[in-house]
C-alpha cells in the first residue's frame, strides 16, 4: 500500500509541521489588514503604507535563503528556534514604533526573517519524510500559510478594534514564542533523505533526462514566480483596502481575505492529490490558468455579493501555484539541494508579492481606482503561463511517450 512507503512518523511530522507553519505565517498577514490604518495613524498615502508589507516580504526573501542553506546543513530545528526569536522580539518592536520607518526595520529584519523559517524550511523538510504522496505532502505543508491568512486575518482584525493594534501585536509575539517553542522541539528527528529527484524526474518511471539543462530549469522557474506572485499579490495584499475604497468597510474586506484563504485552504488537497498525478509542472500550468480567469473577474465585478464570490474563486484556483514549485524542486533536482533549490524560488515568489503590493498601490495612487491594478495582474500571470508552458513542452518532447503523465 502506498502508506507503507512513507517514513514512519510522517503524517505526525506533517501536523506539527503544519501547526508551525501556521502560527509562523502570521507575519505575512498581519500588515495586510493592518494597511489601512497605517496609512491614517503614519499620515502616508497608499503606496507609502504598502511599502511596509514589501519591507516584510524583503525581509522574508533574505531569511528565505539564510534559513534554508541553515536547515539543508544542520537542520531544521535551530533555524525554526531562531526563526520564532525573531517573530516574538519583531511583534514587540512593531507595537512600540514610534514611526514608519521603525515600523518598517521592525518588519524587515525581524518579522520578516522571523517568519521564513516557518516555511521553505518546513516544506524541503517534509518533502524527504514521504515518497508516494509527496504532492499531498508538501501541499498539506504549504497550506500553514494559507490556514494562517485564513485564521489570522479575522482574529487580528478583532482585536484592534478590540484593544487597539499595537497591543495586539505585543500580545501577538509574545504568543508566537510560547506558542512555537514546544512544537520545534518534537522535531528534533533528523529527516530522512528519501529517493526521488532528478533520477526519477517523471514520478520513478525511469524517463530520459529532459533537455532543459538544470541552471536554466532554476532560472526560468525563479522567473516564472516572481511573475505569478505579481499578479496574485494584487487581491491578497489589497482586498482589505478595495473594500473599503468602496464602502463594505475594513471588517467586510478582512471576511473576503479569509474566504479566500479559507477556500485555498479547501482546494490544497485536490491540487495535491492532482500534483502526484500530472506533476508539479502540470499542476503548476493549471494553477496559473485558472488563476488569471480568476483574476480577470476582479476588474468587472464589484458588487459585494460578487466580490466574496470572487475571492473564494480565487483563493481556491491559485491554490495550487506555490506548492508545485516545490514539487517541482523535488522531482528535477537532488533531494539534498531540496532546501537550497527551493529557496531562490520561493524568494522569486516573495520579491513578486512584494513588488506586485507596491505596484497595486502605485496605479491606485495613478487611477484612483484598483481596475487596472487587476488588469495588469493578468498580463504577469500571462508571462508566467508562457514561461512554465514552455518548460512544460521542452521537457515533455524530451521524455518517452509512455512517460508522460496523463
Amino acid at each position: 500500500m502506498a502508506s507503507e512507503r512513507e517514513v514512519k512518523g510522517a503524517w505526525m511530522r506533517l501536523g506539527i509541521a503544519l501547526a508551525v507553519s501556521t502560527i509562523g505565517g502570521s507575519g505575512f498577514w498581519s500588515v495586510v489588514v493592518l494597511l489601512p490604518a497605517i496609512g491614517t495613524d503614519f499620515a502616508v498615502n497608499r503606496a507609502d503604507a504598502s511599502l511596509v508589507y514589501t519591507a516584510t516580504m524583503v525581509g522574508y526573501a533574505a531569511g528565505t535563503m539564510l534559513m534554508a542553506r541553515l536547515s539543508d546543513r544542520i537542520g531544521i530545528t535551530r533555524p525554526l528556534a531562531i526563526g520564532t526569536v525573531a517573530l516574538g522580539l519583531g511583534y514587540v518592536a512593531v507595537g512600540y514604533a514610534p514611526n514608519l520607518a521603525c515600523f518598517i526595520l521592525a518588519q524587515c529584519f525581524l518579522v520578516g526573517i522571523g517568519s521564513a523559517a516557518a516555511y521553505t524550511p518546513l516544506v524541503a523538510d517534509v518533502s524527504h519524510w514521504f515518497t508516494r504522496r509527496r504532492g499531498l505532502a508538501i501541499s498539506i505543508c504549504a497550506s500553514g500559510n494559507t490556514l494562517a491568512g485564513a485564521i489570522w486575518p479575522t482574529v487580528l482584525q478583532h482585536f484592534f478594534a478590540a484593544i487597539g493594534w499595537r497591543h495586539t501585536f505585543i500580545g501577538l509575539g509574545i504568543f508566537c514564542v510560547l506558542a512555537m517553542s514546544p512544537l520545534i522541539l518534537a522535531l528534533r528527528r533528523p529527516a530522512p533523505m528519501s529517493e526521488g529527484g532528478a533520477a526519477a524526474t517523471t514520478h520513478g518511471r525511469g524517463a530520459a533526462a529532459p533537455r532543459l539543462a538544470p541552471g536554466w530549469l532554476h532560472w526560468l522557474l525563479i522567473v516564472a514566480g516572481i511573475m505569478c506572485c505579481l499578479a496574485m499579490s494584487v487581491p491578497q495584499v489589497h482586498l482589505v483596502a478595495y473594500a473599503r475604497d468602496l464602502g463594505y468597510g475594513t471588517a467586510r474586506g478582512a471576511e473576503m481575505l479569509s474566504l479566500m484563504m479559507a477556500a485555498s485552504l479547501v482546494s490544497r488537497v485536490p491540487f495535491g492529490w492532482a500534483s502526484d498525478r500530472v506533476g508539479g509542472l502540470g499542476n503548476l500550468l493549471i494553477g496559473s490558468t485558472l488563476q488569471a480567469a480568476a483574476l480577470l473577474l476582479y476588474a468587472f465585478f464589484s458588487s459585494l455579493d460578487a466580490l466574496y464570490a470572487i475571492s473564494a474563486l480565487f483563493g481556491f484556483v491559485q491554490s495550487g501555484i506555490i506548492p508545485s514549485y516545490a514539487m517541482i524542486v523535488r522531482e528535477r533536482f537532488p533531494p539534498r539541494q531540496a532546501a537550497s533549490r527551493l529557496a531562490p524560488i520561493a524568494v522569486a515568489n516573495f520579491v513578486g508579492m512584494a513588488a506586485g503590493a507596491w505596484l497595486a498601490g502605485e496605479i491606485f495612487d495613478l487611477t484612483g481606482s484598483y481596475r487596472a491594478a487587476f488588469i495588469d495582474g493578468v498580463f504577469w500571470n500571462t508571462v508566467n503561463m508562457a514561461i512554465v508552458g514552455f518548460v512544460f513542452l521542452r521537457i515533455a518532447r524530451s521524455l518517452p511517450r509512455a512517460a508522460l503523465p496523463a
